[in-house]
């Protein structure tokens, strides 16, 4: 099958991980893909290094090479708004955040482009079908991660995302590791310095999946999560991790009693790693994405 792939996101984030953990395995597998990602990003300089098939993005491009292809894959918002102008074959769309769609007609007339979607997150897939989309139309993938050969000795040090975006938590995290009297370490490069970590710390307003989490689960480490959107999809509370509300005193709490039981600490990060192998392996995602791919064809 040949597949082009569009990511038109600036940063290397979660969504941008898992379009290059998907072109890997893609080409892996023997089929023919390309990449377009936008100029000097991250995105595009990483497949480059690799050798993957990968060209800056412009809507000439797009145009250009979409006849070439047996689907298009959009992987962003601004790639879906795109593609659903310029595409005329089968359009494959990832949604992966947890937000109501918009109810304009531009909006209906975007999402009712695509031949299929592929939804981060049974919460996320539930948000699609609100605005109207048809289940039929609808995969859950989820996301795929890594899993390390061995997890590392868990620390005492607590790590969570550094994020400026006011729907991500940082302020509640913050706040409630002065409540409970312990150091917080908030990190823009998480998987280095999970490293000797005791939990991840994960509070968000709205999340669709949280790849952060399971970046941290296949490490073996647990995680503190805030029960919102699709995180209790990952996060078991109690076996792989902690699920909170969002409050202070709830989050505060939750760093306590993680930090005060290093045993059971190390045995929900065991359960989370091996939650990660069976459930967000890279190779998982991969072929529930040429699951949909042979759906869009045949609709």
């Amino acid at each position: 099958m040949r597949i082009l792939h569009i990511d038109c996101g600036q940063e290397m984030r979660g969504g941008q991980w898992q379009a290059l953990y998907l072109v890997r395995g893609l080409r892996a597998r023997g089929h023919e893909v390309r990449l377009l990602a936008r100029a000097r990003s991250p995105l595009l300089e990483r497949a480059r290094a690799e050798g993957l098939d990968a060209l800056p993005f412009t809507a000439w491009e797009l145009a250009s090479q979409a006849r070439r292809f047996d689907i298009v894959h959009a992987h962003d918002a601004r790639s879906h708004a795109l593609a659903a102008l310029i595409v005329g074959g089968p359009l494959v769309v990832s949604r992966r955040v947890g937000f109501p769609l918009r109810s304009s007609l531009a909006s209906r007339w975007k999402y009712a482009r695509a031949r299929h979607y592929i939804a981060v997150s049974e919460f996320v897939a539930g948000r699609l079908m609100e605005a109207g989309v048809s289940s039929a139309d609808i995969s859950v993938v989820y996301d795929g991660v890594p899993v390390c050969e061995r997890a590392g000795q868990l620390g005492a040090r607590l790590v969570a995302p550094a994020s400026e975006d006011p729907m991500k938590g940082s302020d509640l995290a913050a706040s409630a590791a002065v409540r409970a009297g312990v150091p917080i370490q908030f990190s823009t490069e998480i998987a280095r310095d999970l490293d000797g970590a005791r939990a991840l710390v994960y509070i968000t307003r709205s999340e669709g999946l949280g790849s952060a989490a399971l970046v941290a689960m296949a490490a073996g480490v647990p995680v503190i999560a805030s029960r919102v959107g699709g995180l209790p999809e990952a996060v078991v509370d109690g076996e792989t991790g902690l699920l909170v509300e969002n409050t202070v005193d709830g989050i505060a709490e939750a760093m306590r009693r993680i930090l005060a039981d290093p045993a059971s600490a190390a045995a929900m990060g065991a359960a989370a790693r091996k939650r990660a192998a069976e459930r967000f392996s890279i190779d998982r995602m991969v072929e529930g994405a040429i699951r949909c791919y042979e759906k869009a064809a045949r609709s």
